[in-house]
């Protein structure tokens, strides 16, 4: 096992910044994940780990070892990729100990560290197999074994389940999750699906843009997300968002009002913010009991039902007069997404009444997309209501 950590890591291609002042701190044994967007820096921030990539400025340190300018074979790394690249030619058995091969390792130690690797990747009995005899979970697999053998401290993994079907990937997910837990080994995988971040990670690392947005477990990027990117991309479907302002009573928009204490919110009336609610924070009226602190009632009408199983997923509408033609956005302002419960009998065109939750609504600052709060209060009691009450 070893720590890795990345200090001040900046990668630059010309006029291009592909990582930028890069810190991850990533202790012994952890599982983490780097996630993002399409060309958010997170597959040249591993390159820079590997060494297959030497940072622009910025340090890379694997144990106590800075090894920045160091070759990828003496990082005491390996690597798994996207494209599996097992050689067609050879049996399994050749695939996994090539590289033990080409270093001379005794035949003993050789067999060892493959039937032990095989034993990990449940491969036994099929040493002898040819890729092409193979499914493509068990020819992953291989290269997963091909990694383990050569006892690395650091496993680094770049989307090795991208290429494989959706019911196998979630398969794969487990399998690398009892992988890490027997080996007790630091793995760094890298993943656009935020799915795979969720579950399999001790923190996730959510880039974008080069930039580092938050690090943290993977309940915590989605209950007290640090800003609007990551709220929006963790998370499936994503956050509602609405714009509006912040007033002395609570968060005005366009089309509907929450009332809230605003002393603790972090912004001042007049700021204008972001409110982000989750679809599950939604709930229709007749199900106001299961809101912690509901808000007042908004007037919707149904869009679009998409039945998923177990949930079914309701588009709204804010406003009556919203274009719902093809190339519109499915959620905006003027629109909110909820999740209800498949034997929910809404139909398209219905007009009911909803509330969010206020322990749940998330404030976000329009001028830097931070964020402000995760959860408001009920706007506190007069004193003269608090009198009346007592009274009574």
């Amino acid at each position: 096992m070893a720590r890795v950590h990345l200090t001040d890591v900046t990668k630059q291609y010309g006029d291009v910044t592909a990582v930028e002042d890069m810190n991850l701190d990533i202790e012994d044994g952890e599982f983490i994940t780097l996630v993002g967007p399409s060309g958010c820096g997170k597959s040249t921030t591993m390159e820079m780990i590997a060494g297959l990539t030497t940072p622009s400025s910025g340090t890379v340190t694997i144990g106590e070892r800075d090894v920045t300018y160091l070759p990828p074979k003496d990082r005491g790394i390996s690597m798994v990729f996207q494209n599996i690249a097992l050689f067609p030619h050879m049996d399994v058995y050749d695939n996994i100990s090539f590289g033990l091969r080409l270093r001379n390792y005794e035949k003993e130690e050789i067999d060892r560290r493959v039937e032990n690797a095989a034993r990990i990747v449940q491969m036994e009995g099929m040493l002898d197999r040819m890729p092409d005899e193979m499914s493509g979970g068990q020819r992953q697999r291989v290269a997963i074994a091909r990694a383990i053998v050569r006892e690395p401290d650091v496993f680094l993994m770049d989307e090795p389940l991208a290429n494989l079907d959706a019911k196998l990937r979630v398969h794969m997910r487990t399998e690398l999750q009892r992988l890490h837990k027997e080996l007790e080994t630091t793995i760094i995988y890298v993943t656009h699906d935020q799915a795979e971040a969720m579950t399999m990670s001790d923190r996730i690392a959510v880039l974008n843009e080069g930039e580092l947005q938050q690090f943290a477990p993977p309940l915590t990027c989605y209950n007290e997300p640090a800003n609007e990117f990551v709220a929006g991309f963790i998370g499936s479907p994503s956050m509602n968002f609405t714009s509006g302002e912040l007033t002395t009573t609570g968060f005005s928009s366009e089309y509907y009002d929450v009332s809230f204490d605003v002393n603790n919110v972090g912004a001042s009336p007049g700021d204008t913010v972001t409110l982000g609610v989750r679809p599950e924070d939604v709930y229709p009226t007749e199900f106001i009991d299961d809101a912690t602190d509901p808000t007042e009632t908004m007037e919707v009408e149904v869009d679009v039902l998409e039945p998923m199983g177990d949930e079914i997923f309701v588009y709204l509408l804010l406003d009556e007069d919203v274009d719902t033609g093809m190339g519109g956005s499915a959620v905006g302002d003027d629109s909110l997404l909820m999740s209800v419960s498949p034997d929910s009998e809404l139909a398209e065109g219905d007009k009911l009444e909803v509330v969010l939750d206020r322990a749940k609504i998330h404030l976000f600052d329009d001028a830097t997309s931070q964020a402000l709060v995760h959860g408001v209060s009920r706007v506190a009691e007069t004193t003269a209501d608090a009198a009346s009450e007592e009274a009574e």
